[in-house]
């Protein structure tokens, strides 16, 4: 994909849009990392639980599976259905400063799970997995709390910027989604970004379509309010979300479009409970 921040599509896209999940990594999207302490059976399997209902999302294109009470269940016996994993040290190999730090260290651990487990288990959820995933091209405008309002691009030098562009590529790793942000040269003003021209403007740099909103901090909301929309299968959808971090913002924004994609339904909007 030419002149992009990031095409990302579970580690390292170089497929056709519109590309078969077999025909990539297929794998990938029944990978998932969460975070440990130590290598003890008990605080890996606590680990193991959100990497399963991460998975089950993930295959399925569907975020309503988080909530669901059967999928607690299943995340409880996370293990049975593991392929392999791994550890990598959180803190890069920096020495322990004490004795809790030789067997207590925080780990990123990388689970594996069986595809046909996996699979199975979306059946009995009434789901099956989401294979073919279109290449996003997102257009998100900014308005922090402080500074000027900016589109977020791939060559964005605003304060945060570095930060959300982390922060969307790891919720388009979570999701399962390639996901793509223009250059500031390629970014139309908000006002010319009618649903054609923004799918125009899409295919123009190698996507295949695009999303598109804007993330605003908000005192009242005490957070961010993201507004979003997608436009595909000659539907225009809009959903949004309220008081929350901007990593939870782009996650709902993603997740919502594979929800949408996946033909799992229509995102709701989501209040902050804090």
């Amino acid at each position: 994909m030419r002149g992009l921040t990031f095409a990302f599509l579970l580690a390292g896209l170089g497929a056709s849009h519109g590309a078969n999940a077999t025909d990539i990594e297929r794998a990938m999207l029944y990978r998932a990392q969460s975070v440990t302490n130590g290598f003890g059976d008990a605080n890996r399997a606590r680990a193991l639980a959100p990497s399963l209902t991460e998975v089950l999302v993930k295959v399925s294109g569907d975020p309503r599976l988080t909530g669901d009470p059967r999928v607690g269940g299943m995340a409880a016996r996370a293990a049975d259905y593991v392929r392999d994993f791994s550890y990598r040290d959180l803190l890069n190999n920096r020495p322990p400063h004490d004795e809790q730090g030789t067997y207590d260290r925080p780990q990123y651990l990388t689970t594996d799970f069986v595809p046909d487990k996996i699979d199975a288990l979306l059946a009995s959820l009434g789901r099956k997995p989401w294979t073919t995933r279109p290449e996003i091209i997102a257009f998100f405008d900014i308005e922090p709390m402080k500074g000027s309002v900016f589109t977020l691009a791939k060559d964005s030098e605003a304060p945060q910027a570095a930060d959300m562009r982390t922060a969307l590529e790891v919720a388009a790793r979570q999701a399962g989604m390639p996901v793509a942000l223009p250059g500031e040269s390629d970014i139309e003003p908000p006002e010319a970004r009618k649903s054609e021209a923004l799918a125009t403007t899409a295919k123009v740099l190698g996507g295949d379509m695009a999303v598109a909103g804007t993330l605003a901090w908000r005192a009242e909301a005490l957070g961010w309010v993201g507004d979003w929309r997608l436009v595909a299968n000659s539907k225009d959808y809009r959903w949004q979300v309220r008081g929350v971090s901007f990593d939870d913002a782009f996650r709902n924004a993603i997740l919502g479009t594979a929800q949408i994609l996946s033909g799992n339904g229509q995102p709701e909007a989501v209040a902050s409970t804090r």
